[in-house]
């Protein structure tokens, strides 16, 4: 039984100011089923706030209360532990940290990494060492490889979070997706793992994650996808999809299917 769908958004149900081609409609067919859905993304370049604007000038049919983001995520984790944190965040997401950066004349018990090209340069990367060195912890927000943006492949904040790693010899806690507890939090308390499907186009952070917190995974080959992704996970996604679109599609003629059979 279905009973819940998560999609990811960036690379799966559009790419920077470009939806992915029918996802606007697909999203409205499947919205039309007895489904809960939820989005669930790593985005952390860009608030909630102006993410969901995005995704509404798009044409998307969105609540703002229905986008589990990764840096909602690190916010709570972050004022749980009455961290004083260094933000090493874009600057459109730093509004969802309103309050939460560790006061000028004190120093940082944690730093913070985001996807932020304008944070990764030496004297910023080199300050983060020398905090991570005198004892704070590591919170990356997530540890993606690449992403897929308008002028092609990028560089993640992973590589960054490595270095980090590497040079100060700790390690990070990773706060979104593939973290199980990112995935299972998303779900409605009287939705299962197993009732549960996570779309995305991430083969690792969307399709594995999803798939080890005991949820099914459909991957999608748009977005930062490439041809083998699907044979780099054991066991393997739960479906491959050419887009949402059709992964959507699919996803509806199973529920038609099960109700015709109920009947």
């Amino acid at each position: 039984m279905i009973k819940q769908i998560l999609i990811d958004l960036s690379g799966t149900l559009h790419i920077e100011n470009q939806a992915i081609p029918g996802a606007v409609e697909a999203l409205k067919r499947l919205a039309q089923q007895n489904l809960k859905i939820k989005f669930v993304t790593n985005t952390t370049k860009e608030s909630k706030r102006i993410l969901h604007d995005r995704l509404t000038n798009l044409g998307f049919t969105v609540n703002k209360n229905d986008i589990l983001s990764s840096l909602g995520a690190c916010r709570n984790l972050i004022e749980k532990n009455n961290l004083k944190p260094m933000l090493m965040i874009a600057p459109d997401a730093l509004e969802d940290f309103e309050g939460l950066a560790c006061p000028r004349n004190e120093t940082p018990n944690a730093v913070v990494i985001g996807l932020a090209p304008t944070e990764f340069n030496y004297a910023r990367l080199n300050e983060a060492f020398r905090y991570l060195q005198n004892g704070a912890q590591l919170i990356a927000i997530h540890a993606g490889k690449y992403y897929k943006s308008s002028d092609g492949m990028s560089l993640g904040p992973g590589c960054f979070v490595k270095g980090l790693e590497y040079s100060a010899q700790c390690s990070a806690t990773l706060v979104g997706k593939p973290n199980k507890l990112f995935f299972q939090s998303a779900l409605d308390e009287d939705v299962k793992p197993a009732e549960a499907i996570m779309i995305g186009d991430d083969v690792t952070d969307d399709v594995k994650g999803a798939m080890d917190a005991g949820l099914r995974g459909y991957l999608v080959k748009t977005g930062k996808y490439r041809e083998g992704d699907e044979s780099k996970i054991s066991p393997a996604p739960t479906a491959v999809f050419s887009s949402f679109v059709e992964a959507a599609d699919k996803i509806i003629e199973q529920l038609t299917q099960k109700t015709v059979y109920c009947t």
